[in-house]
């Protein structure tokens, strides 16, 4: 029996296939109340009140194809977003005990064993090169490649249990000691590099070091968002990204001469809309810059690590290293959160002497103004009495 008083009658509750039935009986008789309450378990029982049992929930295989439908709307105007979501469900519904396991039953020892099997497949570039070169060694799966995995199915589950699918999201934990491409050009590599790339890859490089935007957000440039002279008030030409990975993506970035330079040159030879054009005249494609950028990189004998990425990465690192602070990195790298954009700042014990030195000097004046308030009220209150005297009272 929970029957329980409130007010003046009885009320009952209890749990049935996973609902909550909580009712009032309307019977200030605590008996009443009971056989009342049984008697509604029983008309549960024989199905005569308008509940529904709960259906069973969808296996993940059954209820991907709902969820890369919903990536698909949300997402539309971010076609790598979608492609991500697609390649990482696949991957997922490879593993047969998890694509046939229904939501409600997936838990963390399951995920623990999806974890298990794909860090002991063999990577597919892995497995491509080893066709290649017998002698090599096999190249297992990486933990990045597992973890972009696991973020998938964790973004599923949520949004199952958004749409009351289920009840529970199990914890979805990544995997610990990934390995970040946090390569910096040098500015002796950065010359090397710069002086052997041919074109586009010279100048979208060029473009990427001195203003930190995304790869995609160079090469989805007009000429429309290109200003090369200052608005009134300011130092510098600047250019417009419209959209990008997120909606901190939006923003104007300032333009440095070498950057200016660059565009008036290409303005001048250009007859398309866009700022990197193709042979055809459309946006170039990022792969198509990438492969001429691993040829290079090669030929140059630079670390693997080196990807396109990094000049984007070291663009973050020298505004830390000339004393921007996180706040001014976020809005010219259109980072989300400043937490991101703290990584790139890394005080010298010079600079932490500097601004407590600023402080001590902001401290001073206000002390000095504050003593000056002071005494130009206590002149005030001199002039005001007659004669200039004060007349002190016990």
């Amino acid at each position: 029996m929970a029957i329980f008083k409130r007010g003046n009658v009885y009320w009952y509750h209890f749990w049935w296939n996973g609902k909550h039935i909580q009712k009032s009986t309307k019977h200030r008789n605590a008996r009443v109340a009971a056989t009342i309450e049984a008697a509604y378990k029983t008309a549960l029982a024989k199905g005569e009140v308008g509940i529904m049992e709960k259906k069973p929930a969808p296996t993940l295989k059954e209820f991907s194809r709902r969820f890369l439908d919903s990536i698909a709307t949300r997402c539309a105007a971010k076609p790598k977003t979608v492609g991500f979501y697609a390649q990482q469900i696949s991957r997922l519904l490879e593993f047969e005990a998890l694509a046939t396991a229904r939501l409600d039953s997936i838990d963390e020892s399951l995920i623990e064993a999806f974890v298990q099997h794909r860090r002991a497949q063999v990577s597919r570039a892995g497995a491509n090169r080893k066709k290649r070169r017998r002698a090599r060694p096999k190249r297992l799966v990486t933990l990045a490649t597992v973890n972009r995995a696991l973020a998938a199915l964790r973004r599923l589950l949520r949004l199952a249990y958004e749409w009351h699918v289920i009840d529970r999201v199990p914890r979805v934990r990544l995997l610990s000691g990934e390995r970040n491409r946090e390569f910096i050009l040098t500015h002796a590599q950065e010359r090397l590099y710069l002086e052997s790339a041919p074109q586009p890859l010279e100048d979208v490089a060029t473009l990427i070091l001195d203003t930190g935007l995304r790869i995609g957000e160079a090469l989805a440039l007009g000429w429309t968002e290109i200003h090369l002279e200052p608005a009134a008030g300011a130092k510098f030409g600047y250019l417009h990204v419209r959209e990008g990975k997120s909606r901190f993506a939006r923003r104007n970035t300032p333009l440095t001469a070498r950057v200016k330079t660059m565009l008036e040159g290409r303005r001048a030879r250009s007859n398309s809309p866009w700022v990197f054009a193709d042979g055809e005249g459309s946006p170039m494609l990022s792969s198509s810059l990438d492969h001429l950028h691993r040829k290079l990189r090669q030929t140059l004998k630079m670390p693997v690590e080196f990807v396109l990425h990094s000049l984007r990465h070291t663009y973050g690192t020298r505004l830390g290293e000339a004393g921007a602070d996180a706040f001014t990195i976020m809005r010219l790298m259109g980072h989300s959160s400043v937490t991101i954009s703290q990584r790139y700042v890394h005080p010298t014990p010079e600079a932490l002497e500097r601004a407590v030195e600023r402080l001590e000097v902001l401290n001073q004046k206000a002390q000095e103004a504050l003593a000056e308030s002071s005494q130009r009220k206590v002149h005030a209150t001199l002039s005001a009495t007659p004669s200039g005297t004060v007349t002190v009272t016990h």
